[in-house]
C-alpha cells in the first residue's frame, strides 16, 4: 500500500473528520467565551470590585529608558523586560470561566440525554430446538 493511499485512508476515517470538526467548533466557541469574559463578565466584576483591571498589573525587570511612559504598552514597545502577571491573572480567570461554562454545558447535555430506564425485559423465549431436546431428555429419563 502506498503512502498516499494510506494517508487517504487515514484522513477520511470518521474519527479524523470528527476531530477536525471539534477543533473548528472549539476555536469558534473559544472566541465566544473570550467575548463573554471580556465584554460581559469582566465589566461586571469591575463594577462589583471597584473597576479592578488585572491587565495593567506588572513588574518592570529592567531599566526604563528616559522618555518612556510607565505603562505596560509603552514598556513593551520599548523592549523593556516586564513581568506582566496581570495578563496571566486575566487568562487564568478566562480559563476558570471557560471550564465552568463547559462543565455546565456537559451537565445539561447529560441531563437531556438521560431517559427513563426501560423496564427489565422478560426472559427471552427458549428456542424451539432446545425445548424439543429437553422433552427428549425427560422422556429418556422416564424409561
Amino acid at each position: 500500500m502506498s503512502i498516499l493511499s494510506e494517508f487517504k485512508e487515514f484522513a477520511v476515517k470518521g474519527n479524523v473528520i470528527d476531530l477536525a470538526v471539534g477543533v473548528i467548533i472549539g476555536a469558534a466557541f473559544g472566541k465566544i467565551v473570550d467575548s463573554l469574559v471580556a465584554d460581559i463578565i469582566m465589566p461586571l466584576v469591575g463594577v462589583v470590585f471597584g473597576k479592578l483591571d488585572f491587565s495593567n498589573l506588572y513588574v518592570v525587570l529592567g531599566t526604563v529608558p528616559p522618555g518612556v511612559a510607565n505603562t505596560l504598552a509603552d514598556l513593551k514597545k520599548a523592549a523593556v523586560p516586564v513581568l506582566a502577571y496581570g495578563n496571566f491573572i486575566t487568562i487564568a480567570v478566562n480559563f476558570v470561566i471557560l471550564a465552568f461554562i463547559i462543565f455546565m454545558m456537559v451537565k445539561q447535555i447529560n441531563r437531556l440525554k438521560r431517559t427513563e430506564e426501560p423496564a427489565p425485559a422478560a426472559a427471552p423465549a427458549t428456542p424451539e430446538d432446545v425445548v424439543l431436546l429437553r422433552e427428549i431428555r425427560d422422556s429418556l429419563k422416564q424409561r
